[in-house]
């Protein structure tokens, strides 16, 4: 079982890790531009990207969900037709956002008051990197459905194909021709387009074999949208609950000041590395969940199950280790402005919480959309939710003395309770789950 999940949770592990990596080459590009304004500019920025796309993230994981059940039950034209609702999906949900571009834009500096330099970087960024809706989308429905496929490789060449193209344009838009944010936009824009074409070059030619199954008058099936769309309802809500809270975390942050802005964007690039990572072997439960569940068979999926928890422990225990030994040498690689590093040293501590209190929601996610168990991860995340805003604006009324001296670390303290909230929710509704399943 052990060589099963890793041969699914690696390529996952390096296609991800590649996502955090280009968000430090991000933040360092424009962290040793001539203001430190950049920073936030391209927080507030990708905060907004974040509350778009996040909420489409039901076209991954209910593709995932699904194909891995169509893989386990050998249902070959259920497995492309799936793909190709996603990806009616995206393409629809993509010329919606570009269609209501302003409104975005507007609402999002409505939430984030963030100064007028901030303001202006972040919408040069906006106006170029929304654009991008498509191939975003697009390549969500392709992923979604390589992971289902047990195809962990392919994410992973495709991911590492944009992220080093994403890169490399980033220096030569930004450092050759100057164009500053502007550069870090378009290269984002050119690199998930190069995405997308790779996906559909390799699904052209890898699988092939489906083409003969694929009957495209599917798309007119109005009821064959009903369980893709009950499923993804609920992954829906429970992501706009998630995108609710990273979101009020930044616009929280953007209240106290551009040096607690900053301050807060940076720790929260050590949970974005160690999400990214833990995704990996959460993909890896997506696809043999379902595809264990689609072949009924629970004693493989209960096995599954210990071994991925066994992984989860050591890799918050080293993430927790390797903050508390090199926090500051992080930071230092991200940003040269040693006053925003300096100040981070104040709430180390809770960099040090993240892989501890996050770590089981990673794993029990994956294991739930595996199963389509949709609606109890919406539950779940409703009530980490509530506790999240519970604990912030309720110290801000009832001890406004202490919120006004305090209020970054109840920021902090919220968010680390929001995401064992999660996982503690999960785990009591784990066993009917598989039971049922």
């Amino acid at each position: 079982m052990n060589r099963t999940i890793l041969r699914l949770a690696i390529p996952n592990i390096i296609s991800n890790i590649t996502v955090p990596l280009l968000g430090f080459i991000d933040l360092a590009i424009v962290g040793h531009l001539d203001s430190a304004s950049y920073i936030g500019g391209i927080v507030v920025a990708t905060t907004i990207f974040n509350f778009i796309y996040w909420n489409f993230s039901f076209l991954r994981m209910g593709t995932s969900g699904f194909t891995a059940q169509y893989y386990g039950a050998k249902n070959i034209p259920e497995q492309a037709h799936t793909l190709l609702r996603s990806l009616l999906v995206a393409a629809m949900g993509a010329l919606l956002i570009i269609a209501c571009q302003y409104f975005i834009l507007k609402l999002g500096f409505h939430i984030f008051d963030a100064g007028e330099n901030v303001r202006q970087h972040a919408a040069d960024y906006f106006r170029i990197y929304i654009w991008a809706a498509p191939a975003v989308l697009g390549l969500y429905a392709f992923i979604g459905w390589f992971v289902g496929m047990q195809d962990a490789k392919t994410p992973m060449f495709i991911s590492i194909f944009i992220n080093i193209a994403n890169i490399l344009l980033n220096l030569f838009f930004v450092f050759v021709c100057k164009m500053k944010i502007e550069g870090v936009a378009l290269a984002s824009v050119c690199a998930q387009y190069g995405g997308l074409l790779s996906a559909l070059f390799i699904w052209i030619h890898r699988y092939k074999y489906m083409r003969k199954h694929i009957t495209f008058s599917v798309l007119k099936d109005l009821k064959a949208y009903i369980p893709f769309f009950r499923v993804n309802a609920n992954i829906f809500i429970r992501t706009l609950a998630l995108v609710s809270v990273t979101t009020y975390f930044v616009s929280a942050s953007s209240r106290k000041g551009e040096d607690i802005l900053n301050v807060n964007a940076l720790i929260m690039q050590l949970f974005t590395l160690f999400s990214y990572l833990m995704d990996g072997f959460a993909y890896a439960a997506e696809a043999l969940t379902g595809r264990f569940v689609g072949a009924r068979s629970k004693e493989l999926l209960g096995k599954l199950i210990k071994y991925l928890f066994s992984w989860g422990v050591g890799i918050a225990l080293f993430f927790t280790v390797t903050y508390a030994l090199f926090f500051r040498q992080i930071l230092s690689l991200i940003t040269d402005k040693e006053e925003v590093v300096a100040l981070a040293l104040d709430y180390k501590l809770w960099a040090l919480f993240i892989p501890i209190a996050g770590f089981s929601a990673f794993l029990w996610d994956g294991i739930f959309v595996g199963a389509t168990a949709s609606r109890q991860m919406r539950n779940s995340m409703l009530l980490a939710t509530t506790t999240f805003f519970g604990i912030y604006l309720g110290c801000s009324y009832i001890t406004p003395y202490y919120f006004n001296l305090y209020g970054n670390n109840i920021l902090w303290l919220a968010f680390i309770s929001y995401l064992a909230i999660r996982g503690i929710m999960q785990s009591f509704m784990a066993p009917s789950i598989l039971r049922n399943s």
